[in-house]
């Protein structure tokens, strides 16, 4: 029997092959967790029992040779996931009341490769009203916890993924990114997470065409990530402008000789609590010890500059989908949704989308400047140590290292790399608050250089340890 269910994904696989323990064990192992900490965590919308238990008995019989061909890359890996991206004959909520009845009538295209590469899709996970949130409780679903404190959130929007990755109830995750809802919960609950460049992915129209929207991998080990991102990638037919194939991730990851990477604390009048700047301070020592030359810089970005440019951005395409202008909210929505509807649709109006524009340009030049430089940019995921579990911050922000931010999202560096949306992000784990939350590290390439984020990211790891480490568990 499986008897650690927070194994890599790749050592699972190497496992089955060395038909040292069966999908079918593992499946109930991953299943008997999800038993013992779901009621606490809450997850998961539903389980797929019946079609996982088929999955899981399929990559049994091809790692037997009973028949059905050679296993395939993800064969027997249990895989959670997100809500938001669609089964087709499954109902599709995304956790609102306002979608009662909604029912998919397509798959979306990272489930249907996770599917085809023999992946064991054995649950999917929560998440925010239509995703428009960095923390994860809906009137539908309930709070969705984290698993290493309880009286904090998981993050959002991918917030069930992240959530199901720490306790221990998933091996491989999917997420969706418009403002950091892949990342952030990598960062609150110390998992892998990778927000590739705008096109790798393919998505679902009409979001696909909106450049801060990609869909990603999320894992517990970069190694493990980096696998499920080549099995994702590349070209669907009801993505039309995914980009071709681009060569994929490599199997050996850690080469860092001759990088120069740039180390920024905080950009511009960005806060971030002392226990998020120790730990990056650290993971920037942690490259050091593997070989890697860190030179600390100053990023001019500024939160006034960004949330204008992301929530114009947001007024523009989130807002309508949501509520046609002219329209009244649905009173059945979250109070945290009619938020943020307000605060996108005054910034739409207040800037306009060629305002809009003109932010982003700003933004994309100064990040320019830093890889004019620089093979790579380390910069904190999230300025705060967390965000509690069920709170709306509607009628507050949050309190960064003594300054007082109106909006949550303010303390988050996330949003700065969907506006340059071009440029792949790692989130890796950096540390833990004193809160006990963990915090991470983006790891960010240059546009479209997916592998050395991933190579500088997989040298900090080898350096830190955090997933091989038994002690590195949530207490539940």
């Amino acid at each position: 029997m499986a008897d650690d269910t927070y194994g890599s994904a790749l050592d699972l696989i190497a496992r089955y092959r060395a038909r040292e323990v069966s999908p079918v064990e593992v499946l109930q192992a991953v299943q008997q967790r999800a038993e013992q900490v779901e009621p606490a965590i809450n997850a998961f919308v539903d389980t797929l029992d019946e079609s996982a238990l088929a999955a899981a008995r399929e990559a049994e019989a091809r790692y037997a040779g009973r028949g059905g061909g050679d296993p395939r890359p993800l064969e027997g890996v249990p895989v959670a996931t997100k809500e938001e991206q669609p089964i087709a004959g499954l109902s599709w909520r995304m956790g609102s009341l306002v979608t009662e009845g909604m029912v998919a009538d397509e798959t979306h295209p990272v489930v249907e490769r996770v599917r085809a590469a023999g992946g064991v899709v054995h649950a999917r996970t929560t998440t925010p009203e239509f995703s428009c949130a960095g923390f994860t409780h809906t009137e539908l679903w309930g709070v969705t916890r984290n698993p290493w404190n309880p009286d904090y959130g998981p993050g959002g929007s991918s917030g069930g993924s992240g959530a199901a990755l720490a306790a221990g109830t998933a091996y491989l995750a999917t997420g969706s990114d418009i403002g950091g809802s892949i990342r952030l919960p990598s960062s609150l609950c110390g998992v892998v997470g990778f927000k590739p460049p705008y096109g790798r992915v393919p998505g679902m129209p009409p979001f696909n065409l909106d450049v801060y929207c990609h869909d990603g991998p999320m894992g517990r080990s970069v190694a493990d990530v980096a696998h499920l991102q080549n099995l994702i990638a590349g070209p669907h037919r009801l993505d039309p402008i995914a980009l071709p194939p681009a060569a994929p991730l490599p199997d050996s990851l850690g080469d860092v000789a001759s990088l120069e990477v740039a180390l920024a604390v905080t950009f511009g009048d960005y806060p971030v609590d002392p226990d998020v700047e120790q730990n990056t301070r650290a993971f920037a020592d942690a490259l050091r010890e593997a070989g890697v030359k860190v030179s600390e810089i100053d990023v001019p970005i500024t939160r006034d500059l960004v949330q204008e440019a992301a929530l114009a951005h947001f007024g523009a395409i989130f807002g309508p989908s949501v509520t046609p202008p002219g329209e009244e909210p649905d009173p059945r929505l979250m109070p945290y949704t009619k938020h943020f509807l307000d605060l996108s649709r005054e910034a739409f109006d207040t800037v306009g989308f060629y305002g809009g524009l003109e932010r982003e340009a700003k933004v994309q030049g100064m990040l320019g400047e830093v890889f004019a430089s620089y093979d790579v940019l380390i910069c904190p995921t999230l300025g705060s140590v967390g965000f509690l579990a069920g709170d709306n911050y509607v009628d507050h922000g949050v309190t960064v290292d003594g300054v007082d931010l109106p909006m949550y999202l303010e303390g988050a560096f996330t949003p700065i790399f969907n506006i340059c949306s071009r440029h792949p992000v790692v989130n890796v784990p950096s540390g833990r608050a004193s809160n006990g939350v963990p915090t991470g590290i983006q790891v960010v390439g240059r546009a479209y250089d997916d592998a050395t984020p991933f190579h500088v990211a997989a040298a900090a790891e080898r350096v830190l340890d955090w997933w091989n480490d038994p002690a590195w568990r949530p207490a539940l």
